[in-house]
Protein backbone atom coordinates (compact mmCIF):
# COMPACT_ATOMS: atom_id res chain seq x y z
CA UNK A 1 0.00 0.00 0.00
CA UNK A 2 1.18 3.49 -1.03
CA UNK A 3 2.05 5.98 1.75
CA UNK A 4 1.12 9.05 -0.01
CA UNK A 5 -2.34 10.21 -0.23
CA UNK A 6 -2.45 10.39 -4.35
CA UNK A 7 -5.53 8.78 -5.42
CA UNK A 8 -8.46 11.36 -5.59
CA UNK A 9 -11.92 10.99 -5.67
CA UNK A 10 -14.41 13.22 -7.19
CA UNK A 11 -17.76 12.70 -6.80
CA UNK A 12 -20.31 16.46 -8.18
CA UNK A 13 -22.33 17.77 -5.80
CA UNK A 14 -25.75 16.57 -6.62
CA UNK A 15 -24.77 16.39 -9.62
CA UNK A 16 -28.32 16.40 -11.66
CA UNK A 17 -29.87 18.49 -9.74
CA UNK A 18 -27.11 20.92 -9.73
CA UNK A 19 -26.99 21.08 -13.59
CA UNK A 20 -30.43 21.91 -13.31
CA UNK A 21 -30.12 24.71 -10.79
CA UNK A 22 -27.04 26.50 -13.30
CA UNK A 23 -29.53 25.99 -15.89
CA UNK A 24 -32.42 27.60 -14.60
CA UNK A 25 -31.72 30.43 -12.62
CA UNK A 26 -35.36 30.61 -11.03
CA UNK A 27 -34.78 27.51 -9.14
CA UNK A 28 -31.45 28.27 -7.44
CA UNK A 29 -31.07 27.91 -3.97
CA UNK A 30 -34.83 26.16 -3.96
CA UNK A 31 -35.84 21.97 -3.80
CA UNK A 32 -35.64 20.59 -7.15
CA UNK A 33 -36.29 16.62 -7.82
CA UNK A 34 -34.97 14.85 -10.49
CA UNK A 35 -36.31 11.40 -12.04
CA UNK A 36 -39.01 9.96 -13.56
CA UNK A 37 -42.63 12.08 -13.07
CA UNK A 38 -44.86 9.21 -13.79
CA UNK A 39 -46.80 6.75 -10.95
CA UNK A 40 -43.69 4.37 -10.35
CA UNK A 41 -40.89 7.23 -10.89
CA UNK A 42 -38.04 7.09 -8.86
CA UNK A 43 -35.73 9.86 -7.50
CA UNK A 44 -32.45 10.18 -9.36
CA UNK A 45 -30.91 12.94 -7.86
CA UNK A 46 -32.63 15.91 -5.72
CA UNK A 47 -30.91 19.23 -4.57
CA UNK A 48 -29.40 19.73 -1.22
CA UNK A 49 -32.75 22.20 -0.50
CA UNK A 50 -35.08 18.81 -0.97
CA UNK A 51 -32.69 16.97 1.57
CA UNK A 52 -33.66 18.70 4.13
CA UNK A 53 -37.18 17.96 3.42
CA UNK A 54 -36.38 13.79 3.90
CA UNK A 55 -36.00 13.52 -0.13
CA UNK A 56 -33.06 11.35 -1.11
CA UNK A 57 -31.85 9.50 -4.53
CA UNK A 58 -33.77 6.11 -5.25
CA UNK A 59 -37.13 7.59 -3.01
CA UNK A 60 -40.52 6.20 -4.99
CA UNK A 61 -41.44 9.67 -6.54
CA UNK A 62 -44.72 9.61 -4.97
CA UNK A 63 -43.36 9.73 -1.67
CA UNK A 64 -40.59 13.00 -2.50
CA UNK A 65 -44.18 15.05 -3.66
CA UNK A 66 -45.55 14.22 -0.22
CA UNK A 67 -42.36 15.14 1.54
CA UNK A 68 -41.97 17.98 -0.57
CA UNK A 69 -45.18 19.35 -2.18
CA UNK A 70 -43.68 22.80 -3.51
CA UNK A 71 -40.43 21.73 -4.75
CA UNK A 72 -39.77 21.49 -8.42
CA UNK A 73 -39.99 18.26 -10.41
CA UNK A 74 -37.90 17.52 -13.76
CA UNK A 75 -37.67 14.65 -16.09
CA UNK A 76 -34.20 14.09 -16.44
CA UNK A 77 -32.09 15.56 -19.35
CA UNK A 78 -29.47 12.65 -19.78
CA UNK A 79 -27.31 13.75 -22.77
CA UNK A 80 -26.90 17.67 -21.21
CA UNK A 81 -25.55 15.85 -17.79
CA UNK A 82 -23.67 13.65 -20.51
CA UNK A 83 -22.08 16.87 -22.18
CA UNK A 84 -20.91 18.44 -18.92
CA UNK A 85 -19.48 14.48 -17.64
CA UNK A 86 -17.10 14.61 -20.66
CA UNK A 87 -15.91 18.33 -19.73
CA UNK A 88 -15.26 16.98 -16.18
CA UNK A 89 -13.48 13.65 -17.62
CA UNK A 90 -11.58 15.76 -19.70
CA UNK A 91 -10.03 17.37 -16.80
CA UNK A 92 -9.67 14.57 -14.87
CA UNK A 93 -7.30 12.79 -18.10
CA UNK A 94 -4.98 16.56 -18.08
CA UNK A 95 -4.33 15.32 -14.55
CA UNK A 96 -3.48 11.54 -14.92
CA UNK A 97 -3.79 8.90 -17.55
CA UNK A 98 -5.13 6.83 -14.78
CA UNK A 99 -8.81 7.02 -14.35
CA UNK A 100 -11.32 5.65 -13.84
CA UNK A 101 -15.04 6.27 -14.17
CA UNK A 102 -17.95 5.39 -11.95
CA UNK A 103 -21.04 7.30 -13.32
CA UNK A 104 -21.45 10.19 -14.96
CA UNK A 105 -20.51 12.34 -11.91
CA UNK A 106 -17.76 10.48 -10.31
CA UNK A 107 -14.08 8.96 -10.93
CA UNK A 108 -11.04 8.05 -8.99
CA UNK A 109 -7.69 9.18 -10.45
CA UNK A 110 -3.85 8.52 -9.84
CA UNK A 111 -2.28 11.54 -9.10
CA UNK A 112 1.01 9.74 -8.66
CA UNK A 113 0.70 8.05 -12.22
CA UNK A 114 0.16 11.39 -13.98
CA UNK A 115 3.38 12.76 -11.87
CA UNK A 116 0.09 15.29 -10.62
CA UNK A 117 1.24 14.96 -7.09
CA UNK A 118 3.38 12.65 -5.51
CA UNK A 119 3.64 13.88 -0.85
CA UNK A 120 0.61 15.61 0.68
CA UNK A 121 1.39 19.23 -0.69
CA UNK A 122 1.33 18.56 -4.14
CA UNK A 123 -2.19 16.01 -3.69
CA UNK A 124 -3.80 19.12 -1.67
CA UNK A 125 -2.75 21.43 -4.39
CA UNK A 126 -3.73 19.24 -7.21
CA UNK A 127 -6.91 18.47 -5.30
CA UNK A 128 -7.57 22.33 -5.10
CA UNK A 129 -7.35 23.54 -8.82
CA UNK A 130 -9.16 20.68 -9.80
CA UNK A 131 -12.06 22.11 -8.49
CA UNK A 132 -11.56 25.24 -9.18
CA UNK A 133 -11.09 24.24 -13.05
CA UNK A 134 -14.65 22.75 -12.76
CA UNK A 135 -16.72 25.17 -11.66
CA UNK A 136 -14.58 27.35 -13.77
CA UNK A 137 -15.73 24.97 -16.82
CA UNK A 138 -18.69 23.89 -15.49
CA UNK A 139 -20.31 26.57 -13.22
CA UNK A 140 -20.84 23.54 -10.90
CA UNK A 141 -18.63 21.84 -7.52
CA UNK A 142 -17.46 18.99 -6.67
CA UNK A 143 -16.16 17.69 -3.97
CA UNK A 144 -12.67 16.39 -3.84
CA UNK A 145 -11.24 12.98 -1.50
CA UNK A 146 -7.74 12.32 -1.34
CA UNK A 147 -6.00 9.28 0.24
CA UNK A 148 -3.51 6.34 -0.21
CA UNK A 149 -6.01 4.23 -1.04
CA UNK A 150 -10.11 4.21 -3.46
CA UNK A 151 -11.74 2.94 0.01
CA UNK A 152 -10.43 5.84 1.98
CA UNK A 153 -10.50 8.38 -1.04
CA UNK A 154 -14.27 7.82 -1.41
CA UNK A 155 -14.66 8.39 2.48
CA UNK A 156 -13.03 11.22 2.39
CA UNK A 157 -14.88 12.62 -0.41
CA UNK A 158 -18.16 12.17 1.53
CA UNK A 159 -16.55 13.87 4.26
CA UNK A 160 -15.92 16.72 2.27
CA UNK A 161 -19.58 16.88 0.83
CA UNK A 162 -20.73 19.62 -0.45
CA UNK A 163 -18.16 21.64 -2.49
CA UNK A 164 -14.99 20.48 -0.42
CA UNK A 165 -12.08 18.72 -0.10
CA UNK A 166 -10.77 16.98 2.98
CA UNK A 167 -6.97 14.80 2.68
CA UNK A 168 -6.92 11.62 5.01
CA UNK A 169 -3.54 12.17 6.57
CA UNK A 170 -1.41 8.92 6.46
CA UNK A 171 -1.15 7.10 9.73
CA UNK A 172 -4.36 8.15 10.62
CA UNK A 173 -6.38 5.87 8.48
CA UNK A 174 -7.19 3.21 11.62
CA UNK A 175 -8.17 6.27 14.26
CA UNK A 176 -10.75 7.38 11.40
CA UNK A 177 -12.08 4.51 10.52
CA UNK A 178 -13.13 2.43 13.72
CA UNK A 179 -15.66 4.25 15.17
CA UNK A 180 -17.52 4.61 11.55
CA UNK A 181 -20.66 2.23 10.63
CA UNK A 182 -19.35 -1.04 8.97
CA UNK A 183 -21.30 -0.10 5.91
CA UNK A 184 -19.31 2.60 5.32
CA UNK A 185 -16.83 -0.34 3.15
CA UNK A 186 -17.15 -1.43 0.02
CA UNK A 187 -19.31 -4.36 -0.31
CA UNK A 188 -20.87 -4.25 3.15
CA UNK A 189 -24.52 -3.56 1.56
CA UNK A 190 -27.97 -3.71 3.82
CA UNK A 191 -28.18 -7.63 3.93
CA UNK A 192 -24.34 -7.75 5.08
CA UNK A 193 -24.74 -5.17 7.51
CA UNK A 194 -27.57 -6.37 9.18
CA UNK A 195 -25.66 -10.10 9.26
CA UNK A 196 -22.66 -8.42 11.23
CA UNK A 197 -25.43 -6.39 13.38
CA UNK A 198 -27.04 -9.47 14.43
CA UNK A 199 -23.56 -10.51 15.16
CA UNK A 200 -22.84 -7.88 17.54
CA UNK A 201 -20.78 -6.32 14.80
CA UNK A 202 -21.79 -2.76 14.26
CA UNK A 203 -18.30 -0.23 13.90
CA UNK A 204 -15.11 -1.18 12.06
CA UNK A 205 -13.34 -1.11 15.16
CA UNK A 206 -15.39 -4.18 16.47
CA UNK A 207 -15.20 -5.53 12.88
CA UNK A 208 -11.30 -5.72 13.37
CA UNK A 209 -11.59 -7.21 17.32
CA UNK A 210 -14.01 -9.75 15.92
CA UNK A 211 -10.89 -11.15 13.69
CA UNK A 212 -10.09 -12.51 10.35
CA UNK A 213 -10.91 -16.52 11.26
CA UNK A 214 -14.27 -15.14 12.27
CA UNK A 215 -15.29 -12.88 9.29
CA UNK A 216 -14.69 -15.95 7.41
CA UNK A 217 -16.94 -18.12 9.37
CA UNK A 218 -19.13 -15.64 9.23
CA UNK A 219 -19.40 -14.37 5.58
CA UNK A 220 -17.30 -17.15 3.29
CA UNK A 221 -13.43 -16.54 2.42
CA UNK A 222 -13.14 -14.23 -0.02
CA UNK A 223 -15.81 -11.63 1.67
CA UNK A 224 -14.34 -12.54 5.34
CA UNK A 225 -10.32 -11.57 4.13
CA UNK A 226 -11.37 -8.27 2.16
CA UNK A 227 -13.56 -7.26 4.76
CA UNK A 228 -10.99 -7.94 7.77
CA UNK A 229 -8.39 -6.12 5.40
CA UNK A 230 -10.49 -2.99 4.57
CA UNK A 231 -11.04 -2.48 7.92
CA UNK A 232 -7.46 -2.86 9.03
CA UNK A 233 -7.28 0.21 6.90
CA UNK A 234 -5.75 -2.20 4.27
CA UNK A 235 -6.71 -1.63 0.11
CA UNK A 236 -4.72 -2.87 -2.80
CA UNK A 237 -7.46 -1.96 -5.59
CA UNK A 238 -5.71 -0.29 -8.53
CA UNK A 239 -6.82 2.46 -10.05
CA UNK A 240 -8.18 1.14 -13.16
CA UNK A 241 -8.53 3.18 -16.61
CA UNK A 242 -10.96 1.23 -18.68
CA UNK A 243 -13.22 -0.91 -17.56
CA UNK A 244 -14.50 -3.41 -19.63
CA UNK A 245 -18.02 -3.51 -20.57
CA UNK A 246 -19.83 -7.07 -19.73
CA UNK A 247 -23.06 -6.61 -21.26
CA UNK A 248 -25.39 -4.25 -23.04
CA UNK A 249 -29.16 -3.72 -22.24
CA UNK A 250 -32.05 -1.43 -22.38
CA UNK A 251 -35.23 -1.81 -20.70
CA UNK A 252 -38.18 0.14 -19.65
CA UNK A 253 -40.78 0.33 -16.80
CA UNK A 254 -44.51 0.85 -17.48
CA UNK A 255 -46.72 3.01 -15.82
CA UNK A 256 -49.80 0.53 -16.61
CA UNK A 257 -49.32 -2.87 -16.72
CA UNK A 258 -49.17 -4.46 -19.71
CA UNK A 259 -51.76 -7.29 -19.59
CA UNK A 260 -52.17 -8.09 -23.28
CA UNK A 261 -49.73 -11.26 -24.54
CA UNK A 262 -48.75 -9.75 -28.10
CA UNK A 263 -48.39 -6.05 -27.07
CA UNK A 264 -45.75 -7.71 -24.51
CA UNK A 265 -44.09 -9.41 -27.58
CA UNK A 266 -44.10 -6.25 -29.53
CA UNK A 267 -42.50 -4.25 -26.42
CA UNK A 268 -39.58 -6.93 -26.35
CA UNK A 269 -39.26 -7.02 -30.06
CA UNK A 270 -38.94 -2.96 -29.82
CA UNK A 271 -36.35 -3.29 -26.88
CA UNK A 272 -34.64 -6.07 -28.87
CA UNK A 273 -33.71 -3.39 -32.05
CA UNK A 274 -33.06 -0.22 -29.35
CA UNK A 275 -30.44 -2.86 -27.61
CA UNK A 276 -28.56 -3.64 -31.12
CA UNK A 277 -28.39 -0.15 -32.23
CA UNK A 278 -26.89 0.31 -28.90
CA UNK A 279 -24.83 -2.54 -29.34
CA UNK A 280 -23.61 -1.63 -32.44
CA UNK A 281 -22.62 1.89 -31.31
CA UNK A 282 -20.29 0.42 -29.51
CA UNK A 283 -18.74 -1.70 -31.99
CA UNK A 284 -19.55 -4.92 -30.13
CA UNK A 285 -21.68 -7.79 -30.43
CA UNK A 286 -22.65 -10.68 -28.44
CA UNK A 287 -23.21 -14.62 -27.98
CA UNK A 288 -25.72 -14.89 -25.11
CA UNK A 289 -29.32 -12.66 -25.35
CA UNK A 290 -31.33 -12.19 -22.36
CA UNK A 291 -34.69 -10.96 -21.43
CA UNK A 292 -36.43 -9.86 -17.87
CA UNK A 293 -39.32 -9.69 -16.99
CA UNK A 294 -40.95 -7.63 -13.82
CA UNK A 295 -44.25 -9.13 -12.93
CA UNK A 296 -47.45 -7.49 -11.45
CA UNK A 297 -46.40 -8.71 -8.16
CA UNK A 298 -42.59 -7.57 -8.26
CA UNK A 299 -41.50 -10.97 -8.99
CA UNK A 300 -38.66 -10.59 -11.48
CA UNK A 301 -37.43 -13.19 -13.84
CA UNK A 302 -33.98 -13.45 -15.98
CA UNK A 303 -34.14 -15.85 -19.51
CA UNK A 304 -30.93 -16.08 -21.34
CA UNK A 305 -29.77 -18.13 -24.20
CA UNK A 306 -26.46 -18.57 -25.61
CA UNK A 307 -25.90 -18.98 -29.38
CA UNK A 308 -22.83 -20.50 -31.05
CA UNK A 309 -21.26 -17.50 -31.83
CA UNK A 310 -21.44 -13.86 -31.27
CA UNK A 311 -23.99 -11.59 -33.32
CA UNK A 312 -25.45 -7.94 -33.76
CA UNK A 313 -27.25 -8.99 -35.87
CA UNK A 314 -30.82 -7.51 -35.17
CA UNK A 315 -33.00 -10.81 -36.58
CA UNK A 316 -31.13 -12.84 -34.35
CA UNK A 317 -31.58 -10.91 -30.87
CA UNK A 318 -35.51 -10.86 -31.70
CA UNK A 319 -36.01 -13.84 -32.44
CA UNK A 320 -34.47 -14.96 -29.27
CA UNK A 321 -35.94 -12.52 -26.82
CA UNK A 322 -39.23 -13.82 -28.45
CA UNK A 323 -38.47 -17.71 -27.88
CA UNK A 324 -37.15 -16.28 -24.16
CA UNK A 325 -40.40 -15.01 -23.50
CA UNK A 326 -42.12 -18.00 -24.44
CA UNK A 327 -40.65 -19.72 -21.43
CA UNK A 328 -42.65 -16.84 -19.07
CA UNK A 329 -46.04 -17.10 -17.81
CA UNK A 330 -47.25 -13.06 -18.16
CA UNK A 331 -50.75 -13.38 -17.24
CA UNK A 332 -51.19 -11.20 -14.55
CA UNK A 333 -49.44 -8.40 -16.27
CA UNK A 334 -45.95 -7.32 -16.58
CA UNK A 335 -44.42 -4.05 -14.98
CA UNK A 336 -40.96 -3.70 -16.63
CA UNK A 337 -39.35 -5.71 -19.58
CA UNK A 338 -35.44 -5.56 -20.69
CA UNK A 339 -33.65 -7.26 -23.40
CA UNK A 340 -29.38 -7.43 -22.99
CA UNK A 341 -26.95 -9.00 -24.37
CA UNK A 342 -23.23 -10.07 -22.91
CA UNK A 343 -20.46 -12.45 -23.70
CA UNK A 344 -19.49 -9.52 -25.58
CA UNK A 345 -17.06 -9.10 -28.28
CA UNK A 346 -15.91 -7.27 -31.17
CA UNK A 347 -16.40 -9.61 -34.23
CA UNK A 348 -19.43 -11.01 -35.36
CA UNK A 349 -19.82 -14.48 -36.25
CA UNK A 350 -21.71 -14.02 -40.19
CA UNK A 351 -23.47 -17.66 -39.78
CA UNK A 352 -25.50 -16.76 -37.06
CA UNK A 353 -27.32 -14.21 -39.72
CA UNK A 354 -28.69 -18.09 -40.57
CA UNK A 355 -31.06 -18.19 -37.44
CA UNK A 356 -32.69 -15.06 -38.19
CA UNK A 357 -36.59 -15.56 -39.40
CA UNK A 358 -35.16 -14.11 -42.89
CA UNK A 359 -33.04 -11.18 -43.92
CA UNK A 360 -35.80 -9.11 -44.07
CA UNK A 361 -35.67 -8.93 -40.34
CA UNK A 362 -32.37 -8.02 -40.13
CA UNK A 363 -32.78 -3.39 -40.18
CA UNK A 364 -29.80 -1.60 -41.78
CA UNK A 365 -29.33 1.52 -40.65
CA UNK A 366 -31.18 3.24 -43.26
CA UNK A 367 -34.09 1.26 -43.12
CA UNK A 368 -34.21 1.31 -39.38
CA UNK A 369 -34.86 5.28 -39.87
CA UNK A 370 -37.68 5.28 -41.76
CA UNK A 371 -38.91 2.45 -39.72
CA UNK A 372 -38.62 4.82 -36.53
CA UNK A 373 -39.86 7.93 -38.68
CA UNK A 374 -43.26 5.69 -39.76
CA UNK A 375 -43.69 5.33 -35.93
CA UNK A 376 -43.36 9.17 -35.72
CA UNK A 377 -45.61 9.60 -37.85
CA UNK A 378 -48.13 7.70 -36.87
CA UNK A 379 -48.32 9.45 -33.42
CA UNK A 380 -50.85 11.75 -32.14
CA UNK A 381 -50.84 15.08 -33.25
CA UNK A 382 -50.47 17.13 -30.45
CA UNK A 383 -47.20 17.40 -29.22
CA UNK A 384 -45.43 16.61 -26.20
CA UNK A 385 -43.42 19.01 -23.93
CA UNK A 386 -41.41 17.26 -21.31
CA UNK A 387 -40.94 18.82 -17.82
CA UNK A 388 -37.88 20.70 -17.14
CA UNK A 389 -36.54 20.04 -21.13
CA UNK A 390 -35.58 23.20 -23.17
CA UNK A 391 -37.63 24.91 -26.07
CA UNK A 392 -37.17 28.35 -28.15
CA UNK A 393 -40.09 30.97 -28.67
CA UNK A 394 -40.23 32.61 -31.97
CA UNK A 395 -40.18 36.02 -30.47
CA UNK A 396 -39.63 34.94 -26.70
CA UNK A 397 -35.87 33.20 -27.04
CA UNK A 398 -34.95 30.28 -25.00
CA UNK A 399 -36.61 28.77 -21.96
CA UNK A 400 -37.79 25.61 -20.90
CA UNK A 401 -40.73 23.36 -19.86
CA UNK A 402 -42.72 23.85 -16.46
CA UNK A 403 -45.35 21.48 -17.01
CA UNK A 404 -47.81 21.16 -19.77
CA UNK A 405 -51.38 19.66 -20.00
CA UNK A 406 -55.02 19.96 -21.23
CA UNK A 407 -53.78 21.30 -24.28
CA UNK A 408 -51.35 23.96 -23.30
CA UNK A 409 -47.76 24.20 -21.95
CA UNK A 410 -46.24 26.86 -19.71
CA UNK A 411 -42.47 27.88 -20.39
CA UNK A 412 -40.30 30.02 -18.27
CA UNK A 413 -38.17 32.19 -20.62
CA UNK A 414 -34.24 32.24 -19.20
CA UNK A 415 -30.87 30.83 -19.56
CA UNK A 416 -27.86 29.97 -17.49
CA UNK A 417 -26.39 33.89 -17.93
CA UNK A 418 -30.21 35.13 -16.45
CA UNK A 419 -29.44 37.30 -13.73
CA UNK A 420 -33.12 37.05 -12.27
CA UNK A 421 -35.51 34.58 -12.82
CA UNK A 422 -37.82 34.53 -16.58
CA UNK A 423 -40.82 35.13 -17.23
CA UNK A 424 -43.74 32.88 -17.52
CA UNK A 425 -45.72 32.28 -20.51
CA UNK A 426 -48.13 29.72 -21.19
CA UNK A 427 -48.70 28.43 -24.87
CA UNK A 428 -51.10 26.01 -26.92
CA UNK A 429 -49.14 22.79 -27.21
CA UNK A 430 -49.23 22.93 -30.93
CA UNK A 431 -48.26 26.85 -30.91
CA UNK A 432 -45.77 26.79 -34.24
CA UNK A 433 -43.84 29.54 -32.77
CA UNK A 434 -42.62 27.04 -29.80
CA UNK A 435 -40.08 24.34 -30.81
CA UNK A 436 -37.96 22.22 -28.84
CA UNK A 437 -34.28 23.22 -28.39
CA UNK A 438 -31.06 22.29 -26.93
CA UNK A 439 -29.44 22.95 -23.86
CA UNK A 440 -27.22 25.69 -23.37
CA UNK A 441 -23.76 25.57 -22.04
CA UNK A 442 -23.95 26.96 -18.11
CA UNK A 443 -20.35 28.94 -18.59
CA UNK A 444 -20.83 31.31 -21.77
CA UNK A 445 -17.87 31.07 -23.54
CA UNK A 446 -18.48 34.76 -25.31
CA UNK A 447 -20.91 37.38 -25.34
CA UNK A 448 -24.50 35.80 -25.43
CA UNK A 449 -27.65 37.55 -26.26
CA UNK A 450 -30.00 37.80 -23.50
CA UNK A 451 -32.95 36.06 -23.26
CA UNK A 452 -35.13 38.01 -24.17
CA UNK A 453 -36.94 38.71 -27.06
CA UNK A 454 -34.99 38.46 -30.51
CA UNK A 455 -36.77 41.23 -31.82
CA UNK A 456 -40.03 42.76 -32.39
CA UNK A 457 -42.98 42.81 -29.38
CA UNK A 458 -44.34 39.71 -27.33
CA UNK A 459 -46.86 37.83 -30.01
CA UNK A 460 -49.66 38.10 -27.36
CA UNK A 461 -51.93 35.84 -30.36
CA UNK A 462 -49.74 33.12 -29.54
CA UNK A 463 -50.55 32.63 -25.79
CA UNK A 464 -53.63 31.49 -23.72
CA UNK A 465 -54.42 32.52 -20.16
CA UNK A 466 -51.73 32.17 -17.55
CA UNK A 467 -54.04 31.34 -15.17
CA UNK A 468 -54.92 27.59 -16.00
CA UNK A 469 -57.45 25.13 -13.94
CA UNK A 470 -57.32 23.88 -9.95
CA UNK A 471 -56.41 20.41 -11.13
CA UNK A 472 -53.68 20.85 -13.62
CA UNK A 473 -50.17 20.78 -12.34
CA UNK A 474 -48.30 20.15 -15.23
CA UNK A 475 -47.49 16.71 -16.71
CA UNK A 476 -50.10 14.90 -15.23
CA UNK A 477 -49.09 16.93 -11.99
CA UNK A 478 -45.63 16.29 -12.42
CA UNK A 479 -44.42 19.78 -13.60
CA UNK A 480 -42.37 22.38 -11.82
CA UNK A 481 -43.75 24.90 -9.54
CA UNK A 482 -44.66 28.22 -11.39
CA UNK A 483 -43.12 30.24 -8.58
CA UNK A 484 -40.25 32.48 -9.12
Amino acid sequence: MRNAPTILHLDMDAFFASAEQASKPSLRGKAVVVGGLGPRGVVATCSYEARVFGVHSAMPMGQARRLAPNAAYLVPRFGFYRAISEQVMALLRALSPLVEPLSLDEAFVDLEAGAAAWDEASARLAGAKLRTDIRAVTGLTGSVGLAASKMLAKIASEQAKPDGLVLIDPGTERALLGPMSVRILPGVGPTTGDHLRRAGISTVDELAEAGEDELVRLLGKAHGHGLYAMALAHDERPVVAERETKSVSVEDTYDVDIHDRVRVGTEVQRLADRCVRRLRGAGLSGRTIVLKVRRYDFSTLTRSETLRGPTDDPGVVREAAARLLESVDTTGGVRLLGVGVSGLADFTQEDLFAQAAGELAALEPAEEAEHEAAEEQEAPAERHWTTGHDVRHADLGHGWVQGSGLGRVTVRFETPDSEQPGRVRTFRTDDPALEPADPLPLVSSGPRRPDGPDEGPVDQASSVPASLPKSWSGNGGGGATSRP
